[in-house]
């Protein structure tokens, strides 16, 4: 096999989940550039119609599927959707995610429940839609973003914690039970990156600084330092990697 045969993407149909925004959407880019076709889902149907304009503009090739991932009923006749119109998924990106932050001991069910079920939950629901497909192929691919919160723990974020913990072991048991058909599932796991949902924070300048200072590297991420590793983690490349957790964090759990 050719050298740039190993890290190609192109016949590969790369399903990604909350992606009209944000890590989705620049993951959606990069993994375009090296050949996927795009199957891109979100909650926000008008918001994922714009996003995939854009990105057809740029030369993608993209489908549609605005659903709830968190929504079993949804979630399975989505996916059924998008194999019937094109054929199996090669490639399953479960980017989705929510934050709702408070203290453990006065955290809302609500706030708990919403962050599991979208974090975590929908993690399982989209891989087991699709991994059928994936079994009768005998290939597949499943990206799990994870967090550096599966190793480590802050104020405030108890829900975000258990649901991003709990997708490292659901990484893993997905790895065991479906290495056999040659699929493998792996995790990406971000360190702190300038994004929506960190915007508070980093605007912040005690919190701005403390990053700096915790991260080997002295800066925030952007979105776009994932896109290498996710290529990687969905091409050929990686195909005897399975149920690992890939850091790309500027080296903060590397250093006390």
């Amino acid at each position: 096999m050719e050298f740039a045969d190993l890290f190609s993407l192109h016949g590969r149909r790369v399903l990604i989940t909350g992606a009209a925004q944000g890590i989705g959407l620049t993951l959606a880019r990069g993994l375009a550039a090296a050949g996927a076709e795009l199957l891109l889902n979100d909650l926000d149907g008008a918001k994922l119609d714009a996003t995939a304009a854009a990105l057809r503009a740029e030369g993608c090739t993209v489908t549609t599927a605005a659903f709830n991932v968190a929504r079993e009923s949804e979630v399975v006749s989505g996916v059924a959707r998008l194999e019937r119109e094109g054929g199996p998924i090669d490639v399953l990106v479960n980017n989705a995610g929510i934050h709702r932050r408070a203290p453990l001991e006065s955290m809302p069910l609500e706030n708990w429940q919403a962050v599991l079920d979208v974090n975590l939950t929908s993690a399982f629901l989209v891989a087991r839609a699709v991994a059928p497909g994936m079994i009768a192929c005998r290939a597949g691919k499943i990206i799990n973003l994870c967090s550096m919160n599966c190793e480590l723990a802050r104020p405030n974020i108890a829900n975000y914690a258990a649901a991003k913990g709990g997708l490292k072991m659901l990484t893993r048991a997905m790895a065991v039970e479906w290495a056999k058909h040659n699929i493998q599932a792996n995790g990406l796991g971000p360190g702190y990156l300038l994004t929506e949902m960190t915007r508070a924070l980093a605007a912040d300048p005690v919190f701005d600084g403390w990053i700096r200072g915790r991260t080997p590297a002295g800066r925030w991420g952007e979105p776009g330092d994932l896109i290498g590793a996710a290529v990687f983690l969905a091409s050929t490349g990686s195909d005897f990697m399975n149920g690992q957790v890939l850091y790309v964090d500027g080296g903060l759990l590397a250093a006390l």
